[in-house]
């Protein structure tokens, strides 16, 4: 039988002090990883992400990045209009059609 671990969830200030043993005081990502009780693979995703965009990595749980949170009310406006547009086009074909 299998085991699961439960999944850690780790704050922003403490991935961001993470990344910053890494890329800054220069510590190996491994050596970081063991004292951590970490695999190697998440310090390499957190400074990839961090590298990727210093001012918005980690935004958290419910938070979102400006992009991001642009591009989910833009769906989410898409998403209405569409349905606009088929309940009118079933109200245009309801009336279009010859009353008897």
């Amino acid at each position: 039988m299998e085991v699961k671990k439960a999944k850690r969830k780790y704050d922003r200030a403490f991935k961001r002090e993470t990344v910053r043993l890494v890329t800054e005081v220069g510590r190996a990502s491994a050596e970081v990883a063991r004292e951590l009780g970490i695999n190697v693979n998440v310090i390499y995703r957190w400074v990839r992400q961090y590298k990727e965009d210093q001012e918005n990595s980690f935004p958290g749980k419910g938070h979102q990045k400006p992009d991001d949170l642009e591009l989910h009310k833009l769906r989410k406006q898409l998403a209405d209009m569409t349905e606009e547009r088929d309940i009118l086009k079933k109200v245009v074909t309801i009336f279009s059609k010859p009353q008897p």
